[in-house]
């Protein structure tokens, strides 16, 4: 077999799954709507349901739910029927995943679950099916034909019933009002957490770690606290202990090529940048890496209460960028 061939088979394998997406989308109807506003009024968790394919889109669309605010739980349903029925309560609603809709293991569950008065939602691709017929909300999910050459092994099938799963996951969401701070506070670890969740109070440096100097202190004193504090920068504070400036190693620098033979004459005064940013310490670290970047510095004063005149506590571009927010 060539690689033409291959690659010929791999686009048409993709555009057969792409057109049975589309084609679910345009069946989205008022039984859509109605699973919707049924899970929102659920007191319970959102209980989904399947076997073999069916099984594994299952748990992929539960942990969707789970991570975008709405609480849901993956019971297999054999298990369902020696004991873990148990785990549906009547605050629940039940989500049945089946393609053919003729799910022995599903079907055989459907009374005991009745006996709860659980609401149940079905994600089926076969209309005349007994599950068809057995559950309250209806999403159609049938596509004409499998990806495989057989039309056998499940592929267009479940690309479309995991893309059904996706769309109910976000108009939940929607609907939820479910926004970036609630993602990440379900998303705690990893750089999703860190960029959602980071503030700069968990990164600054304080106290005696901060470098300050008053704005008479001579060029040799200001750079042995540069040195000393080891962030590359110092601020300048006036007679009433409020920030007017800062000293980096540019300023140094520019201060050395003007100064000539006076150079150590020159006060932190002389050699400041002035009105240098600042920023509050409950900021995300995401925020203040992109203010460094924008304006091309690697340091910022950082206030923790807009009262202080005095900042207590700085934070270097390198303390955000170690976290591996970025």
């Amino acid at each position: 077999m060539s690689d033409t061939k291959n690659i010929k088979i791999g686009k048409k394998v993709i555009q057969i799954e792409a057109q049975a997406v589309s084609a679910i989308s345009d069946r989205l109807d008022e039984q859509f709507d109605g699973a919707v506003h049924s899970i929102l009024d659920c007191k319970g968790r959102l209980i989904i349901l399947g076997v073999g394919k069916s099984g594994l889109i299952s748990q992929k669309i539960a942990s969707t739910m789970a991570s975008t605010g709405t609480p849901a739980h993956f019971v297999h349903p054999g298990d369902a029927f020696h004991g873990d029925l148990g785990m549906i309560t009547k605050d629940d609603i039940v989500l049945m995943i089946s393609n053919s809709g003729e799910t022995h293991e599903l079907i055989q569950i459907i009374p005991s679950i009745r006996k709860k008065k659980v609401p149940i939602i079905g994600m089926i691709g076969k209309e005349k099916s007994t599950l068809h017929d057995g559950v309250d909300f209806i999403l159609d999910t049938s596509v004409e034909r499998e990806a495989c050459t057989l039309d056998l092994a499940p592929t267009a099938s479940t690309t479309a019933t995991l893309a059904m799963g996706d769309a109910l996951a976000i108009a939940l969401l929607e609907s939820r009002g479910f926004n970036a701070q609630d993602f990440a506070e379900l998303h705690p670890g990893g750089s999703l957490g860190k960029k959602l969740l980071l503030t700069l109070d968990q990164l600054i440096h304080t106290g005696d770690d901060i470098p300050f100097v008053n704005d008479d202190t001579k060029l040799k004193d200001a750079l042995f606290i540069i040195s000393e504090k080891g962030l590359g920068v110092t601020g300048v504070l006036n007679n009433h202990n409020k920030l007017i400036g800062i000293i980096t190693d540019g300023d140094i620098r520019r201060g050395l090529e003007k100064g000539g033979n006076n150079i150590f004459d020159l006060t932190a005064k002389d050699l400041m940048s002035k009105n240098p940013k600042t920023i509050p310490s409950d900021t995300l670290a995401l925020v203040a890496l992109e203010l460094m970047e924008k304006h091309n510095i690697t340091s910022l004063f950082v206030y923790s209460s807009p009262d202080l005149v005095k900042p207590d506590g700085i934070v270097h571009i390198h303390d955000i960028l170690k976290t591996g927010v970025q």
